[in-house]
């Protein structure tokens, strides 16, 4: 008995040597097929991270998102600030419309909107901010959010209803003609890289004409898998921070990023107006708050990433209420950010496209 028992524990242990063997080859190849890609010279690009899950009972019969309001106080339960808009609904026509309108005026080229499954509440609002953003000459692209079954299949699946329900669409986020998918870190860990690095070589085989993909995770080998690499919130290193320590922080930071990205991949840098989600009940202190500063916050992480020269400056966000890092007008701040947006962003796009220096020192992962 004890014999058979070691005969199979051995050819199960074979088994499992041999299938890490296959597994790794497998990846090896992919790895090989991704190393064709590259990205030089990429236009430069103003991009906001938007949330289109509001709801209001006028528009959408109930309350999504919004709690506790107050509308006679200007309060919103789980709203650090008040939108100057009031406690709006996603599917409204007039409020994207009015979005779109800003975002042109302050110099943005698009959304990158949160998306969760397909036919849910987000998916329903994607036609009317496309036709809109169209209107306008803005682009947009959706932020993957989550792979609740956590395989690479359903993260396949999910990603071919965007490429294919949304990818020809004219105001659709494209390079050289490829639609852009921006896939958050959460979607990321859920099948990890080597499933990601799966599920981009077969899109890309599925897909007429290929898609790209930008992976929230600022590493080397993200960048082997992903088109692109940024990361969607910085609060964690500038909590807490005087202006001058934040923009020590991103002069020191923002160049090593973009160096990570590499010759051949986006670059993107993610810089925020401040961040404050201590009005969000499940979320226990201490917070990574980041203080506004009165608007020099944003002010100093736009000037350190335009002497970075990144592909693309990234925005968190144009409407992330919840944790109060929206730039879109509040009756608290108004119209602030979107000034220094409109002043900065021309600044940045005037810049050349990027020229990578071929650097001979090792460049350090992010920190």
């Amino acid at each position: 008995m004890k014999v058979k028992l070691a005969i199979l524990v051995a050819v199960f242990i074979g088994g499992l040597i041999l299938w890490q063997g296959v597994r790794a080859q497998m990846v090896v190849e992919l790895l090989a097929e991704r190393a064709k890609v590259s990205w030089t010279k990429v236009p430069k690009k103003v991009l906001a991270f938007y949330y289109a899950w509001y709801g209001n009972p006028q528009v959408s019969g109930r309350w999504f998102h919004w709690s506790n309001v107050d509308e006679a106080k200007k309060q919103i339960g789980s709203s650090t600030y008040y939108p100057v808009l009031g406690p709006y609904d996603s599917h409204d026509p007039k409020v994207v419309e009015q979005h779109c309108r800003w975002a042109k005026e302050a110099g943005l080229d698009g959304f990158i909107v949160s998306w969760w499954h397909p036919n849910d509440f987000h998916d329903r609002a994607m036609p009317l901010i496309l036709d809109t953003a169209q209107k306008f000459r803005l682009e947009v692209s959706a932020y993957f959010e989550t792979v609740p079954t956590r395989t690479k299949e359903q993260a396949l699946e999910y990603a071919m209803h965007l490429l294919n329900r949304y990818g020809k669409h004219p105001a659709w986020l494209k390079l050289n003609g490829r639609p852009v998918i921006f896939v958050y870190g959460r979607a990321i860990g859920e099948i990890g890289l080597d499933g990601w690095l799966w599920v981009i070589v077969e899109a890309n085989r599925r897909y007429e004409g290929g898609a790209i993909f930008v992976g929230d995770q600022i590493s080397k080998r993200a960048a082997r898998i992903f088109d692109g690499i940024h990361t969607y919130n910085i609060t964690g290193q500038t909590a807490g921070l005087s202006v001058n320590e934040i923009r020590k922080w991103a002069q020191k930071t923002f160049p090593i990023w973009v160096a990570i990205a590499g010759d051949n991949r986006i670059a993107c840098l993610t810089i925020i107006p401040g961040y404050d989600d201590s009005k969000l009940p499940d979320r226990k202190p201490p917070r990574p708050i980041t203080e506004r500063h009165n608007g020099e916050t944003y002010r100093a992480l736009w000037e350190a990433a335009i002497e970075a020269n990144p592909d693309w400056v990234l925005i968190t966000s144009w409407n992330e209420w919840h944790e109060g890092s929206e730039i879109e007008p509040s009756v608290e701040n108004g119209d602030r950010e979107l000034k220094t947006t409109a002043k900065y962003a021309l600044r940045f796009k005037q810049l050349p496209p990027r020229e990578v220096e071929k650097r001979t020192e090792k460049i350090p992962e992010a920190e």
